[in-house]
């Protein structure tokens, strides 16, 4: 199991070191993974999965190589979370 450590948008800002428009204009063209929902009025994003893509940037992926990674991470969560509510039960 991957240890879930959620980060909040400002730290994300600063990790990555763009603004907070063109984070979310990356993250609508899908470029970066999409932030949880912490509440009615709260976000956060899971640690692992911006260090994914930030290691990505590093290695030199283009945009559709960065697309394929994200919707990967989208997908790998999705069903990770799918699966250990099955476990739990």
């Amino acid at each position: 199991m991957v240890n879930l450590i959620v980060i909040r948008t400002s730290d994300v800002i600063a990790k990555i070191g763009l603004s907070r428009s063109t984070l979310y204009r990356k993250i609508n063209q899908g470029l970066m993974p999409k932030p949880i929902s912490l509440g009615a009025r709260a976000v956060g994003f899971l640690d692992h999965e911006i260090q994914q893509v930030m290691a990505a940037l590093v290695a030199g992926y283009n945009e559709q190589q960065l697309r394929r990674l994200v919707k990967s991470i989208t997908k790998t969560r999705t069903h990770h979370f799918i699966n250990e509510k099955k476990n739990e039960r």
